[in-house]
């Protein structure tokens, strides 16, 4: 019988392991891992800690399936960006940092893509951004995105990084420590071994992601959030504790998702395929043109309606949009949706997708809540930086964390370690806080604690708000502190679940008493007050800010929103002096009755640690050993031929995660293998790392030979990079329109498409299956090649012939093929009739206005939409265009008339 463990002992607080750097990085996620790379290509000495492993840590664990805010030259523009941003969160806005996703964001969006990450282009290699919302295309699909944490680890662990950034994984800091007025150093401790950690740093930077663990989900599981679960809210307290500002704490975040599962439905994956979002009538009912907080109470009212529940439609979509949209969204955004899904019986094909709401949560990245900061990231505290998700620079998503993550390793990169004394009573108050629990072995389990704790937000703190359940929401976390304090704890991890139920306190006080100040209703479901519910411009187009005072104290101070650096029409900031509110106290609550005890907390479903070799052959651990080590291609060559193909497997994956020199070539053998498993992960590494490897004569003779294998997935995958990299051309491309499978076939087009091979492709359009014969006519379409898309237009499949109108487009519509279009208005099938109406929008106004203007009384709300759409095309070019969309100005559908009234606006 094995022994238990000892127990563990309160470390002595002269017994802690201390580090010094110049610049601390805390929190090893999207903006943190920028950050380190950042300051350490300024030449600066990096810590970063991170509370797990930097190499499945944060909100990117598991990839991103898009980017929602790329301003592409010639698709966007960053003042357009800067309106938008600020007409969704309702005027109250920094623009100066807003701005700065908006300007940077296409820089790097360059720069990840030179790491080796991945966004969709079209065959000319141009960026395809799609549009979501109505105005603006920001949109920028990640097809293959769920290895984007992957790529920035293997960045990380470049020798000239290596040489300037330390990492140490399971470092959980608790108090960021200050002196002298600026930032000084953190500490914390070690979530394995429990020893207590100091650090001294020039400069600090919080990127600790969202307080995502704030309200408790519909399903009652603590970790079932839709956010991180991870992400307590640490960066949040500690920015706090550390005197900086925090503003708009009282603007939640609050997401659609789908019913029963804490994931997103992804819209913004959806919706580019063909996806909306309707009520059980099947109407589009949204009329924000944001996904803001107005947007959120749209969808709120809708939910509660007898028009309820809302669904994500995706069952009209054609099989390989759907097979696409699967492959997307069920390994990469949630990994067990598919699991999900399939559980319940329901398939994309048959169902649509129920929505729901998710919990509250603080998170700058998808509303405006967060840390106070400048244009450079930094805090009102000198020396204190925050970026990502924990920053309030609204709507700034994974882009922008990025972009702060790297102001901030820019601007923080110049700090030379502090060499004073340490604040001792600051380092006793973090070691308290640490290692309490342990005093009260026996106390709460922190289960328990944190359930009561997030119960009482969403009852008292989740909208609509009232002063009543705010002052209540106090009352509770104060009287929680007590039963914090006693909460119990015998290991290293418990001690971080009980560090981080002091941070989720922390930030629902925060949370309450900000809901609280704010006397007025904006932001939509963000922050409704149902004792205050109209918007109030003249006294609160400010921001909130939150401080801690010099007695310990929340204290507030009404902040005026400063002139606009991109004028925005029906909002005129004046600036002006800020308004000191100080403490803001609960009101007395007339009530009778007690209180039910919570409900035990249900068990935290617990996922296996990652990391862990496979059982097997012991030559698989030395494989996982070079892995940590900066080895050369030819040390890793006798594993990629062992005998035995799970170490092959497993060579593969580290030649993939460290992509020494000559890596490309090795991986276009290894899609010669017999192991079926070996070929389609060197075809998977060959697309994760194309955007990497050098476009050579090695790798192109690797690949040729690909083209002939007899694995189908082998042959797509060489073409797919042989096309990327411009390696080939017709002469090596044409001959897989022959290919007996279509996923080939489909990658032929492509390749031929960026080879620029119009005679070809229109071999294409007679090819038996329709996916290929589409994607024919998308490539003729950008090659403007109409009288090659003819016989698509006459295509048997209806699908075939809508979206060869929709090349058509593409290709200017010409006459004869205007006429063909105008005559598709009638076809019997919507798609047909809709790809019609998009390819009068490029036809000549004389033929296009009239057939349009009668389209807009299409039984069917897409062609109706198409035709509005198409109509914007002509606005400028016949006097007719204005009167025809103001008749449909009242659509019963939302994005026909809110598109029409965009149209006819004023300006």
């Amino acid at each position: 019988m094995t022994a238990p463990a000892p127990a563990l002992a309160v470390p002595d607080l002269a017994d802690a392991d201390e580090l010094t750097c110049g610049v601390l990085v805390v929190g090893g996620g999207t903006a943190g891992t920028m950050a380190a790379l950042t300051a350490a290509e300024h030449g600066a000495d990096v810590l970063l800690l991170e509370k797990a492993h930097v190499r499945h840590s944060g909100a990117l664990a598991m990839g991103m399936d898009g980017v929602n805010n790329a301003v592409i030259p010639g698709r966007a523009e960053p003042d357009d960006y800067v309106a938008e941003i600020t007409r969704a969160n309702d005027g109250v806005v920094d623009q100066a940092p807003v701005r700065q996703t908006a300007t940077r964001g296409y820089d790097m969006v360059r720069r990840l893509e030179s790491y080796g990450v991945k966004f969709e282009k079209d065959e000319q290699g141009r960026y395809a951004v799609r549009q979501v919302h109505r105005s603006g295309s920001y949109v920028l699909p990640m097809p293959e995105g769920k290895d984007v944490k992957k790529v920035l680890y293997r960045r990380l662990r470049r020798r000239e990084m290596r040489e300037r950034i330390r990492i140490e994984n399971r470092v959980m800091p608790v108090r960021v420590l200050t002196a002298g007025g600026r930032a000084v150093g953190a500490a914390g401790f070690d979530t394995r071994t429990g020893r207590f950690v100091v650090v001294r740093a020039g400069a600090v930077i919080l990127a600790t992601g969202a307080a995502g663990r704030l309200g408790l989900p519909a399903s009652g599981y603590l970790y079932g959030t839709y956010e991180n679960p991870t992400n307590a809210g640490d960066g949040h307290a500690m920015a706090y504790h550390a005197g900086a500002a925090l503003t708009g704490i009282e603007c939640f975040q609050i997401n659609p998702l789908i019913k029963d599962y804490n994931g997103p439905a992804c819209a913004y994956v959806a919706n580019p395929f063909g996806g909306y979002q309707v009520n059980r009538l099947g109407e589009r009912f949204v009329d924000s043109d944001y996904w803001s907080g107005q947007m959120m109470a749209e969808f709120a009212a809708e939910v509660a309606s007898d028009r309820g529940p809302v669904y994500l439609k995706v069952s009209h979509l054609p099989e390989e949009t759907l097979s696409a949209l699967e492959s997307i969204l069920h390994t990469t955004e949630r990994p067990t949706r598919g699991t999900f899904h399939a559980g319940r019986g329901h398939d994309y094909r048959t169902h649509d997708v129920e929505m729901h709401i998710s919990e509250i949560g603080l998170c700058g990245g998808h509303s405006a809540s967060g840390v106070r900061v400048d244009e450079h990231a930094r805090t009102t505290v000198p020396g204190l930086y925050a970026a990502g998700d924990l920053a309030c620079v609204p709507h700034n998503y994974m882009i922008g964390a990025f972009v702060f993550g790297d102001l901030a390793g820019a601007d923080a990169a110049g700090a030379r370690p502090y060499t004073g004394d340490l604040p001792a009573d600051q380092l006793a108050e973090a070691h308290e806080l640490v290692y309490r629990p342990l005093r009260n072995a026996g106390g709460p389990p922190q289960q328990q604690v944190e359930y009561k704790l997030r119960r009482f937000v969403n009852d008292y703190v989740a909208p609509p708000k009232s002063a009543a359940r705010l002052s209540l929401a106090l009352e509770s976390f104060e009287r929680m502190r007590a039963e914090i304090a006693a909460m119990g704890a015998q290991t290293p991890h418990e001690l971080m679940r009980c560090a981080e139920v002091t941070f989720i306190r922390d930030c629902a006080e925060m949370a309450a008493r900000a809901s609280l100040a704010r006397t007025e209703s904006r932001w939509g479901l963000y922050h409704r007050r149902t004792d205050h519910p109209e918007r109030d411009d003249e006294r609160w187009l400010h921001h909130l800010d939150l401080r801690k005072s010099p007695s310990g104290a929340m204290e507030f101070t009404a902040r005026p929103v400063q002139p606009y650096v991109v004028p925005v029409a029906g909002y005129e900031p004046r600036g002006g002096p800020e308004r000191h509110l100080g403490e803001v106290r609960g009101e007395a609550v007339a009530r009778a009755g007690g209180e039910d005890a919570p409900a035990p907390a249900p068990a935290a479903h617990t996922e296996p640690a990652a990391g862990h070799a496979p059982a097997g052959n012991p030559r698989i651990l030395d494989v996982l050993a070079l892995a940590e080590e900066q080895f050369a291609l030819d040390e890793l060559r006798p594993y990629l031929a062992d005998p035995d193909a799970a170490v092959r497997r497993a060579a593969v994956g580290v030649l993939t995660e460290a992509a020494p020199p000559g890596a490309g070539p090795a991986l276009a053998e290894a899609l010669a293998d017999d192991d079926a498993a070996v070929r389609a992960g060197a075809a998977a590494a060959l697309r994760e790392l194309v955007e990497v490897l050098p476009a050579d004569a090695a790798l192109r003779t690797a690949l040729l030979p690909a083209l002939g294998l007899p694995d189908a997935g082998a042959r797509a995958a060489a073409l797919e990079v042989l096309r990327a990299l411009r390696l080939g051309g017709e002469a090596e491309f044409a001959p897989a329109l022959a290919d007996p499978e279509p996923a080939v076939r489909l990658q032929a087009v492509r390749a031929l498409a960026t080879a620029g091979a119009a005679g070809a492709l229109a071999r294409a359009a007679a090819d038996p299956a329709r996916e290929v014969r589409v994607a024919a006519a998308h490539a003729l379409g950008t090659a403007a090649d109409a009288a090659a898309l003819a016989p698509l237009l006459r295509d048997d499949d209806l699908l075939v012939r809508a979206g060869a109108l929709t090349a058509l487009a593409a290709a200017g519509c010409p006459p004869p093929y205007d006429e063909a279009a105008e005559d598709a208005l009638g076809d019997a099938a919507w798609e047909v009739r809709k790809g019609a109406a998009t390819a009068l929008g490029a036809a000549a106004p004389a033929r296009a206005v009239p057939a349009l203007t009668r389209a807009l009384a299409d039984p069917h709300a897409d062609v109706r939409r198409a035709a509005v759409l198409a109509l914007l095309e002509h606005r400028g070019t016949d006097d007719s265009v204005p009167a025809a969309l103001a008749a449909v100005a009242e659509d019963p559908d939302a994005d026909v008339r809110a598109y029409a009234r965009r149209a006819v606006a004023p300006g």
